[in-house]
């Protein structure tokens, strides 16, 4: 189902977007990255939280950690991770599926500006083996994200 809400999201809004599905598990980062052929950061991961009275989606670089101070000034209140069983159940979508597209709950969505340090970024597609490859701006303008800057910096190696 959850899949199927996704193609029809893109069906509709971004025909051109084709769903990458594979034979293995996408459901981390790093099984993503090394699925995809690319480095971690360039999977763009989608954390569902809840802030105060307000559950919200915040897409940001696989390789990044959220920052809580910065969560807390960006959205007025400290950030809580949700649950698997509760994530699927707003967004439709299971652990390690989990992305901005054809959710199950209208839900706001904000990018992290963590995203922009690529030309293309790799989200799940609503199934632990599926995902798609777009820009981290057009991914921004499909779901009417708002851009934020809620990681920590990244520390070169």
């Amino acid at each position: 189902m959850s899949l199927e809400s996704v193609r029809a999201f893109l069906a509709a809004k971004a025909p051109d977007i084709e769903i990458i599905e594979l034979e293995t598990s996408t459901a981390t980062v790093a099984l993503a990255a090394e699925a995809h052929g690319v480095e971690p950061g360039r999977i763009a991961k989608t954390l569902s939280l809840r802030v105060g009275e307000r559950t919200l989606l915040v897409v940001a670089r696989g390789d990044a950690r959220l920052d809580n101070r910065k969560l807390k000034e960006t959205f007025g209140a400290k950030a809580k991770m949700l649950d698997a069983e509760s994530v699927e159940a707003l967004t439709g979508h299971p652990v390690g599926g989990v992305c901005p597209f054809g959710l199950a709950t209208p839900l706001p969505v904000f990018c992290d500006v963590s995203l922009r340090a690529f030309d293309e970024v790799i989200p799940a597609a609503g199934a632990r083996h599926s995902a798609v490859r777009l820009s981290p701006q057009r991914l921004a303008e499909l779901v009417d994200a708002e851009w934020v800057d809620v990681c920590q910096e990244l520390v070169p190696a």
